[in-house]
């Protein structure tokens, strides 16, 4: 299930990205997975085709998801994390939860620490 928050300060294009693809990496969208077309889900989630096409564009670039005509848009295999990982995502949701940190400091927190161990 995917959702938009029209007072984020997060765009409707990477709320949608950012939910496919955290939803591909945990599992939950199995490889070969049909996704609903642009329109559908565009009207389901009350945005414009326009942004969802992007979204989906962005996923497919990133090689999470690919379009066919005919076969539609399906996940694409070995993009699952890894048990671990997930685990280590509950426990750092836990731990900014139990501190206070609302999910946008706590997403501003991993950010932060991801733009360290980027190589230069």
């Amino acid at each position: 299930m995917i959702n938009v928050d029209p007072s984020s300060t997060i765009s409707p294009v990477e709320q949608i990205r950012s939910q496919l693809a955290a939803q591909i990496q945990a599992g939950q969208l199995t490889p070969d997975t049909k996704l609903p077309p642009v329109r559908q889900l565009a009207a389901d989630l009350r945005v414009a085709p326009g942004t969802v096409g992007k979204a989906y564009k962005e996923l497919e670039s990133a090689g999470l998801i690919r379009t066919a005509r005919a076969a539609g848009t399906r996940v694409n295999p070995g993009h699952a994390t890894t048990e671990p990982l997930i685990k280590a995502a509950q426990t750092l949701a836990e731990r900014a939860n139990r501190q206070g940190l609302t999910l946008t400091e706590a997403q501003g927190l991993l950010a932060h620490t991801w733009k360290t161990i980027q190589p230069s």
